[in-house]
């Protein structure tokens, strides 16, 4: 139920992708002609009989509209990603194709982009203090792989550990988020298989279908009728041209899609996933630790059996702030996992430090160190995040995404809006994130704002304070479904209403 593009915003969006592309084209013509120098990289002159290596037309788009707002990406921080961050400045003389740094630290930015939703990014604390005891007695590096010389016994802590989280009968670790889905994938499906994928699906969860061989389709994003209909199809038709029946399908969704801030609508899949006799795999990576009572997901939000997902995959980089992801199912899905996954066979076993970071969250998170402040950072994120959603929405902005989603897109629209909001943010020392294409549809450029249980009631009132003025300073209040708090009564839930503007 997201709001619609005003049709006057989505025209002249259009219209400036179209000034772009256009002297775009001119400066290309006097590129090649020697008028203006050409930065972008190119075959040098005795390579020309080669096969190119560079595609010209295919770096269009970087050379011409990324490089003008290039210097709202990349930029280096200097401190933990916590509520508040440090950044190294920077400056580029021959606009954004080059930066130099100046030596100069900006102090005490509002972090508004690392996923750092239940604030374990930290340098101080238990996560610290027991990853600091772990490096001096296990190192940094295990320097093999898990079915080598690097298993530990730590390793097998964690994956005890997340199998009771999850609720699961057993779990595996990996190294690398990305690679738990790119990886996994081809080794439980492949040719003769059917994927039916959410078109918002993430980039590793594409290589992974594709690195399968298996048969893919896209249902549009979060749409059950969509998906439906494409499984109807899968069991009537079978594969094309034998008609056989597909060996297996396995439907691939989100818990949070990190670029929509949407919540997957997962009581349906799985009634869907039933009725039809599929498989489910679920990506927990922004969910896992952000949503649910408990901080146990998608699955804990809406009060469903973890049984009932065949395949629970989830990564140790946002909530835990570590790194590594993990898949987690039934036992014989594990095992057959430890022995024909790529991951699992042939990638570095995940550093010592990293887990013990992971398993002291984890457990802190359940409650078993002892403490509440697990269960209270749990609370904090969706306090935080309600209200921010709450506030923006009153300010006129269109917001992307599930109202208990911690990941809050603010949209933008125009090209020239993405650096000019990332800039006029940073100057007043608020540091967000700014996305625009491929990453997003053409004309739904964005800022994304991620929030955490670390950010306390001032910092997000400085930060909404901040994006308010921004926001009549480039003229970003688009929605014409404005909240108005209703002042004649107390504030409670319900003093706020939709109203048309």
């Amino acid at each position: 139920a997201f709001e619609e593009t005003p049709m006057l915003v989505a025209v002249l969006t259009y219209v400036g992708y179209g000034v772009l592309t256009l002297f775009g084209y001119l400066r290309d013509f006097m590129r090649q002609w020697k008028i203006e120098k050409c930065q972008n990289a190119t075959e040098r002159e005795e390579q020309k009989d080669f096969v190119p290596l560079y595609q010209d037309f295919e770096n269009f788009y970087n050379r011409n509209l990324y490089m003008r707002i290039r210097d709202s990406w990349n930029r280096p921080i200097c401190s933990v990603p916590g509520a508040k961050v440090d950044m190294m400045e920077r400056v580029s003389h021959d606009y954004n194709w080059t930066f130099t740094y100046t030596g100069r630290v900006i102090k005490d930015i509002i972090n508004m982009g690392s996923y750092n939703y239940l604030g374990f990014a930290q340098k101080t604390g238990a996560c610290q203090e027991a990853a600091a005891k772990v490096l001096s007695q296990y190192g940094a590096g295990v320097c093999s792989t898990r079915q080598e010389m690097g298993n530990l016994d730590k390793h097998e802590e964690l994956e005890k550990l997340v199998a009771r989280f999850l609720g699961v009968e057993s779990a595996m670790a990996y190294g690398m988020g990305f690679a738990t889905n790119s990886m996994n994938i081809p080794a439980l499906v492949g040719k003769g298989c059917l994927i039916l994928s959410d078109e918002l699906n993430h980039a590793s969860l594409v290589l992974g279908a594709r690195l399968s061989g298996a048969t893919i389709r896209i249902f549009k994003h979060n749409n059950m009728q969509s998906l439906e209909k494409l499984l109807k199809d899968a069991i009537v038709h079978g594969q094309p041209r034998t008609r056989r029946p597909w060996k297996k399908i396995l439907i691939l969704v989100e818990g949070i899609y990190s670029m929509e801030g949407s919540i997957v609508r997962l009581p349906e899949v799985i009634a869907l996933k039933k009725k039809y006799k599929s498989y489910l795999y679920l990506d927990e990576a922004h969910s896992i630790g952000a949503l649910g009572p408990s901080g146990r997901g998608v699955v804990d939000y809406f009060g469903l059996n973890p049984e009932d997902v065949d395949v629970m995959m989830g990564t140790f980089t946002k909530s835990f702030g570590a790194a590594g992801g993990y898949i987690g199912g039934k036992k014989e899905l594990i095992d057959y996992l430890r022995t024909y996954s790529h991951s699992a066979a042939y990638a570095t076993s995940m550093s010592p430090p990293v887990v013990e970071q992971i398993i002291t969250s984890v457990k802190c998170i359940m409650g078993e160190d002892g403490t509440t402040i697990g269960r209270a950072r749990v609370q904090q994120l969706a306090e935080n995040t309600r209200y921010f959603r709450r506030r923006l929405k009153e300010m006129g902005f269109i917001i992307y995404g599930n109202e208990d989603s911690p990941v809050v897109p603010l949209m933008l629209y125009m090209p020239a809006k993405i650096g000019a909001f990332g800039r006029e943010m940073l100057k007043r020392n608020i540091g967000v994130v700014v996305v625009g294409f491929p990453a997003t549809p053409i004309i739904e450029s964005r800022a994304r704002f991620c929030l955490s249980a670390a950010h306390t009631k001032e910092m997000l009132d400085t930060a909404l304070k901040e994006i308010n003025e921004v926001g009549d300073l480039l003229q970003l209040k688009y929605s014409r479904r404005r909240l108005v708090p209703l002042l004649d009564r107390p504030f409670d839930e319900t003093t706020y209403e939709e109203t048309e503007d």
